[in-house]
C-alpha cells in the first residue's frame, strides 16, 4: 500500500484527527504550554465536587498528595489547567494547522487556517519613540489603558488586539459568535475569554515567526482593563511565552477570588458575585453559572489565586481600584495567596498587587506608575528594581489568614 510523505502540517492534521475520533492524552510540551506533555486528568463531574470553603490548597494535587519540588509544579499547573478550562472557561485550542501573518510599522496582520476554515484579523501597531528594534511589545485586549506614553519613552510597542472581534462580548445572545467560532463552531465550549487568549496566542505565533525584526517575541506582555483584564490574567495564565502579564481593575473572573468576592455579597456588600458575572457576559463556559453560583461557589475546585498562580514564575501585577464592584479586598486577598505560589517557586518578588485610593475606571493614576515602571523594566526591558508591592486602602495582611489553612512548602530544585 502507497503511504504518502507525511509532511509537519499533514502530520498534525492526521495528528487532530485522531484526537477528535478516538480521543487524545497528553500532547507535545511548547513555549506556549510547556506541561502539555503531562497526563490529561479525569475530572469530576461537579456534583461530585466537595465543598472547600476557603481558598484552596494550589499545592495539592487531584491524587490527594502534596507536591515537594519545583520539578512537580510543572504538572500540578497543568492540573489546573485543565481544571479552569474544564469547569470555568472552556477549551482553548492548540495551535491550528497554519498561523502566518505579517508585521509592520503600524499593524500586525494574522492568518489563521484550520479544518478547511480560514479566517484573518489585524492588530494596530505602535512602535516607541526610543530604543532600537526588536522592540518589547504589550498587547493590549481591547486596549492598553496603562501610560502609552511612558511605555513609548520606555522603548515598549504596543498592539492594540479588538479582542471582540474574535470573540464578542455584546450581551449572552452573542456567545458563540466571532472568528475563534468561525473556525471552531458556535457550540465550542470556549467562552468569549477563553477566544481572546487564543487570539493572543496566534498574535504571538506571528511575532516569533514573522521575521520581520521590529517585535522581540521573547519580551511580550498582555494587559486589559475591566472585562478585557480579566482576559488579559487568562491569557497570562494559559500561554507561558508572555513574560508580563498586568491585570488592571479585572474584578470578578479576573484578580478577584470567587469565595471571598460571595462571603462579602453575603454580608450585604455591593461587589460582584461568580452568579451576576457569568451572567452578564458569555465570558465564562455556558454552563458556568448555572453550576457555580451563590451557595455553590465552594464546590469549584479551583479559585483564582490559582489561575494568577499559572502565570508564575513569570511576572504579575494585579493593578486596581477601591470600587467596590470591583471587588479589591478579594482581588488583594486572591493575590496574596498567589504571593505564596511565587513563593514556593522562590520568586515571590515577581507578583504585586496595587490599590490606593479611588481613581477614574481604567485611568492609570499618578501612584501606580512607579509600580507599572518597574514592571516593565523588569521583565520586558531586563533592568532592575524593586517589584515586590502589596499596597492597597480596602484590605490587610490579617484579611487573608482566615481563607488559607494550608502552609506554603519549601519546595526543592
Amino acid at each position: 500500500m502507497f503511504l504518502p510523505q507525511l509532511t509537519p502540517r499533514r502530520a498534525r492534521a492526521l495528528f487532530a484527527l485522531c484526537c477528535t475520533l478516538v480521543g487524545c492524552g497528553s500532547s507535545a510540551a511548547s513555549a506556549e504550554n510547556n506541561g502539555a506533555d503531562c497526563p490529561v486528568p479525569k475530572l469530576a463531574d461537579a456534583t461530585e465536587l466537595p465543598d472547600i470553603a476557603t481558598l484552596p490548597d494550589p499545592f495539592m494535587a487531584l491524587s490527594g498528595d502534596r507536591i515537594s519540588s519545583k520539578r512537580q509544579w510543572r504538572c500540578q499547573r497543568q492540573q489546573l489547567y485543565w481544571q479552569v478550562q474544564h469547569y470555568e472557561s472552556g477549551i482553548k485550542p492548540p495551535k491550528p494547522e497554519l498561523v502566518s501573518g505579517r508585521v509592520k510599522n503600524n499593524s500586525v496582520a494574522v492568518t489563521v487556517r484550520h479544518n478547511h476554515t480560514e479566517v484573518s484579523f489585524n492588530a494596530a501597531l505602535t512602535l516607541p519613540s526610543r530604543g532600537e528594534p526588536p522592540y518589547p511589545a504589550i498587547i493590549g485586549i481591547g486596549a492598553s489603558s496603562l501610560n502609552n506614553e511612558y511605555l513609548a519613552r520606555a522603548g515598549v510597542a504596543v498592539i492594540n488586539f479588538n479582542n471582540n472581534q474574535v470573540g464578542a462580548q455584546s450581551g449572552s445572545d452573542s456567545r458563540g459568535t466571532g472568528l475563534f467560532y468561525d473556525v471552531y463552531g458556535s457550540d465550542h465550549s470556549a467562552s468569549s475569554m477563553t477566544a481572546w487568549a487564543w487570539g493572543v496566542s496566534r498574535l504571538i505565533d506571528v511575532l516569533e515567526d514573522s521575521g520581520e525584526g521590529l517585535i522581540d517575541a521573547s519580551r511580550v506582555g498582555v494587559t486589559g482593563c475591566s472585562r478585557n483584564g480579566k482576559g488579559a490574567l487568562l491569557a497570562g495564565a494559559l500561554d507561558q511565552r508572555i513574560a508580563l502579564t498586568i491585570a488592571q481593575e479585572s474584578g470578578a473572573g479576573g484578580a478577584v477570588s470567587w469565595r471571598v468576592a460571595q462571603a462579602l455579597a453575603d454580608k450585604g456588600n455591593n461587589i460582584q458575585t461568580l452568579g451576576h458575572a457569568a451572567g452578564e457576559q458569555p465570558w465564562f463556559r455556558e454552563s458556568f453559572g448555572a453550576t457555580f453560583a451563590d451557595r455553590h461557589v465552594t464546590r469549584l475546585p479551583f479559585d483564582h489565586h490559582q489561575l494568577m498562580g499559572m502565570v508564575a514564575p513569570r511576572g504579575l501585577l494585579v493593578l486596581d481600584n477601591d470600587i467596590d464592584w470591583l471587588g479589591p479586598r478579594a482581588a488583594y486577598v486572591a493575590t496574596a495567596a498567589a504571593k505564596e505560589i511565587y513563593r514556593a517557586l522562590g520568586v515571590p518578588e515577581n507578583i504585586a498587587y496595587s490599590e490606593n485610593g479611588a481613581h477614574a475606571h481604567c485611568q492609570l493614576p499618578a501612584h501606580q506608575q512607579e509600580v507599572l515602571a518597574v514592571y516593565v523594566e523588569r521583565f520586558l526591558l531586563d533592568e532592575p528594581g524593586n517589584t515586590e508591592v502589596m499596597r492597597s486602602s480596602k484590605a490587610k495582611p490579617e484579611d487573608v489568614t482566615p481563607w488559607i489553612n494550608w502552609s506554603t512548602p519549601a519546595l526543592t530544585d
